[in-house]
């Protein structure tokens, strides 16, 4: 770790929240540097005192990357009052959070971490990561409706980015994103009169779930620079 460093950039490193978070944090004048609010611009050195919310930040600590394969009614909101939230199955090892989010019911590959740079690189818009999910829908499906998936759907006022979909058995089919919307498989599937009733995430960038030999509700730590290579797939 280099420094000094950006702001935005320090808070994610020491596990705070993502970058893009701590620049909101910084906006909304929750921020000290050494006694003084924030600014965007501050640079930070190892003696400098940084308090969030009157909390002063810990150091960072060594970066950590878990792949978990969350079940069913896991809520990935981090809501220590919440029993169903995913709070209660994070590693006690060391404070770390996911990296985006599967809706409560679906399941799947998540990742954790306390890198926040690496968050900011799996999830933003900009980077285009994939992200491959095998899902089933309520009744059978066709050639045409794959072609309308794959060509992009309106959903609040946008259009889906254009992404590969391909029929896997008559009522399942994959679907490889480059993009995160909220809910965005079910609304897209619901536009075309279907509804999903199992959304499965098996791959995040280079890294899928049949790799990590793990079951449903488990969590394995992987190298913390496993994606430091990451590229983004070619579709077909």
């Amino acid at each position: 770790m280099s420094y000094p460093m950006r702001l935005a950039k320090y808070l994610g490193h020491c596990g705070v929240c993502s970058r893009r978070q701590a620049s909101r944090l910084i906006d909304s004048q929750r921020v000290m540097v050494n006694g003084r609010l924030a600014n965007h611009i501050d640079h930070i050195t190892p003696e400098d005192h940084i308090t969030v919310d009157n909390i002063a930040v810990a150091k960072p600590e060594p970066r950590r990357l878990f792949a978990y394969y969350k079940p069913i009614g896991i809520d990935c909101k981090v809501k220590p009052h919440d029993p169903h939230s995913i709070y209660h199955v994070l590693p006690q090892s060391c404070r770390v959070y996911p990296i985006g989010r599967l809706d409560k019911d679906s399941r799947g590959l998540l990742l954790l971490t306390n890198d926040g740079e690496l968050c900011q690189r799996l999830i933003h818009p900009d980077q285009h990561q994939e992200k491959e999910y095998e899902v089933q829908v309520d009744k059978p499906i066709d050639a045409a409706f794959c072609a309308k998936m794959a060509a992009g759907i309106p959903i609040k006022g946008q259009v889906t980015l254009p992404c590969v979909v391909e029929q896997i058995a008559p009522d399942r089919f994959k679907i490889i994103l480059r993009q995160g919307l909220n809910r965005q498989i079910r609304k897209m599937a619901h536009y075309c009169g279907y509804h999903v009733i199992d959304l499965h995430r098996v791959r995040i960038a280079a890294l899928q779930l049949t790799q990590l030999q793990i079951d449903s509700g488990e969590i394995k730590e992987i190298a913390a620079d496993f994606f430091a290579q990451t590229t983004t797939h070619t579709q077909q």
